[in-house]
């Protein structure tokens, strides 16, 4: 079975009642009011030992400057929706042609911090492709293994204080990155909604 089958046979299962998935960055969040419409794509190397793709992004940002995240951003009124929004953000900061991109499917929305409603797309690309990283946002792009990134033991959960109040977030680290935050929750629910035998 190829990865993009194991993939779709994953997200076509259904998950028990006892798989907890994280809605969000915190949970003072009314649901009744929209978050800021964005798509991120989780691309997936074609390989033995499958990887996932991620980016450094800049310290110039002026939103989450230096940190670890997906291909993504907000979705714009031309996309073809979420898909269509991170398969033209992943060509814009990392040089990912949208062709190379086996889609397979989109998972469950999270809603982060600055009051984002992020679709995960779920692609699988070519391995060791030649990725531009964008130089005004994005200083690196990487691949981390999916077998560490789905590990749960290298799920650590922490606690930082935002905004007056104690927040708790997972974070991964490889090697000198580090990865938290939404990127990390999504990483999280990634693992949980996707469990299949290695």
């Amino acid at each position: 079975m190829t990865l993009a089958e194991r993939l779709r046979a994953a997200l076509d299962a259904p998950h028990g009642e006892e798989t907890i998935l994280l809605a969000g960055d915190h949970f003072d969040f009314d649901p009744e009011i929209a978050g800021h419409p964005a798509a991120v794509l989780i691309a997936f190397t074609d390989r033995t030992e499958p990887g996932i793709i991620l980016t450094q992004r800049t310290e110039t940002l002026r939103r989450h400057p230096g940190q670890v995240a997906f291909p993504g951003g907000r979705i714009d009124p031309d996309d073809d929706g979420p898909v269509g929004a991170a398969l033209r953000e992943a060509e814009e900061e990392i040089a990912l042609p949208p062709s190379a991109v086996d889609v397979i499917g989109v998972v469950d929305r999270y809603r982060t911090v600055t009051g984002y409603e992020v679709t995960p797309v779920i692609g699988v690309v070519p391995p060791d492709l030649a990725l531009v990283p964008a130089e005004a946002e994005v200083a690196a792009v990487f691949e981390v293994p999916l077998a560490f990134l789905f590990d749960t033991a290298n799920h650590v959960e922490a606690t930082a204080q935002y905004q007056g109040r104690e927040r708790r977030y997972y974070e991964i680290l490889w090697g000198e990155r580090r990865i938290w935050g939404a990127t990390a929750a999504m990483i999280v629910n990634l693992s949980r909604r996707l469990r299949w035998a290695a």
